[in-house]
Formats: structure tokens, C-alpha cells, sequence
């Protein structure tokens, strides 16, 4: 059966996503060559993609998509970069919970030397201070870059919700969210690909190196604010402090999901200086931003909400970490 759809026409729907489903749902399994990509052999190279979520294409426009795929062995088996697959099951018993997820996704730009964007070249800028959220040419670097890139994340359907100079020049941040279960991944990922395009455009980079800069400057996180009904509801912050007992037991194998190298990159980052806690250490405090898990002062006063993780790393998996939390707060395991 063939069918045409204007992805233009959408906003006559009020139910957006059950047509991007039924779109889905109509597209072929593709393959791919996945010895150039150091998941599979060439002898048996074939990997395969199944379409998962789907996107406005916000370069080609029209009726173009973007379609976010899950890659799969031969044997159909996941291929071991596939964490979406794991977290969905995960999300599936825990659905009536209603979980929510917003992510703060720092980055840098980069030159095409590895050099952070508008330092000198021979030299450092001054320290850290007047850069966070700051305005102003000596201030803030590639402010149109980053207006691109939000601009082309709306189009494209992403919930993107804000974004921001960061504490280190030529670091940045969006958040995205909130967002239900497995579609906190799907968003960040595909933003994180448009953020790449958008660099490219440009000519400069954007790296989600954790430390990209040795020594006296942030690194880069991925803040990852949870909540569920219950922590949403009057009294939740009772279940927000059970949330953050259980985490505090299980500290060294969040830490190992929270990177894709199991804790090496946020070694380098998790220091306890910087706005950071330890990555040895297990901590909490109502807003307090030196902490593993972090309790705004508004939800301590208003009595539910949400928490922040901030151990994961600015280029962690979505998919490892929800997995991890939702596991840890809401299954018990």
C-alpha cells in the first residue's frame, strides 16, 4: 500500500504522534555497513536499522524527515552500542510511574585546530566569571550558531525548552525536556545530531568532551533532572529523599553508566571542584550544585517535584542513564 503525507499538514492534528507512529510504522528496516563503524565484520557486515522516532528534517525541509534508528546484529540481537533497546523495556514497567526527564546538555565549540572557539591562540582568556549567561562579543562566542541550532530543533519537533552560555567560554548548553520515558533519548540524540550539522554548516566544531580544557575550567555535564508522579504530587519530596536513598547505595555503578568509557571521562571532570562532586563520593543537598544529586530550593520549599543527577556526563547515552535511574528508583534493582 503506498501513502503520501505532507509533513506540513501536521498541524492540523491533534495528535501529532499518532501520525508520526503510523509513518513509522510504513518505513522498511534499512542496513548498513557496519564493519566501518567497528560493529560488525567485514565477512558478515550487514547491521541493520529499525526506525524508532521520527523528525522534521529542519535542513531539506518540505517533506523531508529525520528518522531515529535502532541498530541491530544479523542474529537480531541489539548491536552493543544499542542501549535504547534495554532502557525501553525498563521504561515499559515503570510507565504507570510516569517518569520525567529533563537533560542540561553542555558542550564546546571548537576551532579546527581543537582549540575552544575565540581564544587566543597563543594564550588563555581571563578566568571564569563574566561568561555565564553572558551577553556581549569579549563575553560569549557563536551566539548565532547556537540560535541556529534551537531554531532548527523546534522545527524538527525536539522538545527543546532553553539554552545558555556556559560558565567556561566557548561552552554552551540546551535542555531538553521534560520529557516522558524513552523519548528524553530519542529528543537528545537527535538534537545532539542537529547540533553537529548546524557546527559543520559553520565550519567549527562542537565536542561533548567532558574536560576539553586541562585545568582551572568547567567541564561539561549532562543534568539529568527526574521526576515521577508521585515526586510531582503534595508530599513527593518524601519520595524524592526515598529516590536519592536508594541512589546513594548504588553510587559506583550509576557512576560506570553514566560515561560511555564506564567513568573514565567523568574522571576528568568529577573532581569536586568545578561545580562538581566526586566521582568517589556519593553526596546530596538541597541547592547545592557541589553534590551528586542535587534538590532545587523550590522543590524543598514547595514540598515535591523533581531532583537533578549530575554525575552524567555531557556525552553519556541518554538511553544508560534513564535505564540506570529507573532501575535503581523505581524497580529496586
Amino acid at each position: 500500500m503506498s501513502f503520501i503525507v505532507n509533513i506540513h499538514d501536521f498541524h492540523h492534528f491533534h495528535h501529532k504522534e499518532l501520525i508520526f507512529l503510523f509513518i513509522i510504522k510504513k518505513l522498511p528496516i534499512w542496513n548498513y555497513d557496519g564493519s566501518s563503524t567497528y560493529q560488525a565484520h567485514g565477512s558478515n557486515s550487514d547491521t541493520y536499522l529499525h526506525p524508532v522516532a521520527l523528525y522534521k528534517d529542519p535542513f531539506r525541509r518540505g517533506n523531508h524527515i529525520l528518522v531515529m534508528c535502532d541498530t541491530y546484529k544479523f542474529d537480531g540481537t541489539p548491536t552493543d552500542t544499542n542501549h535504547r533497546k534495554g532502557c525501553l523495556e525498563v521504561v515499559n514497567k515503570c510507565i504507570d510511574e510516569e517518569p520525567w526527564f529533563g537533560i542540561e546538555q553542555e558542550y564546546t565549540f571548537l576551532d579546527f585546530d581543537a582549540h575552544p572557539l575565540g581564544w587566543p591562540k597563543n594564550g588563555f582568556p581571563g578566568p571564569q566569571g563574566p561568561y555565564y549567561c553572558g551577553v556581549g562579543a569579549n563575553k560569549v562566542y557563536a551566539r548565532d550558531v547556537v540560535d541556529a541550532h534551537y531554531k532548527a530543533c523546534l522545527y524538527a519537533g525536539i522538545k527543546i525548552s532553553g539554552t545558555n552560555a556556559e560558565v567556561m567560554p566557548a561552552q554552551w548548553e540546551f535542555q531538553v525536556g521534560p520529557c516522558l520515558g524513552i523519548s528524553i533519548g530519542d529528543d537528545l540524540w537527535m538534537a545532539r545530531f542537529i547540533l553537529h550539522r548546524i557546527a559543520e554548516e559553520f565550519g567549527i566544531v562542537a565536542t561533548l568532551d567532558p574536560k576539553p580544557v586541562p585545568g582551572d575550567w568547567n567541564g561539561a555535564g549532562a543534568h539529568t533532572n527526574v521526576s515521577t508522579k508521585a515526586m510531582r504530587e503534595d508530599g513527593g519530596i518524601k519520595d524524592i529523599e526515598n529516590a536519592v536513598a536508594k541512589l546513594a547505595k548504588v553510587h559506583e555503578r550509576h557512576i560506570r553508566a553514566y560515561d560511555p568509557k564506564q567513568g573514565q571521562d567523568n574522571a576528568r571532570r568529577l573532581t569536586g571542584k568545578h561545580e562538581t562532586s566526586s566521582i568517589n563520593d556519593f553526596s546530596a543537598g538541597v541547592a547545592n550544585r557541589g553534590c551528586s544529586i542535587r534538590i532545587p530550593r523550590g522543590v524543598n520549599d514547595e514540598g515535591k517535584g523533581y531532583f537533578e543527577d549530575r554525575r552524567p556526563s555531557s556525552n553519556c547515552d541518554p538511553y544508560a542513564v534513564v535505564e540506570a535511574i529507573l532501575r535503581t528508583i523505581c524497580l529496586d534493582e
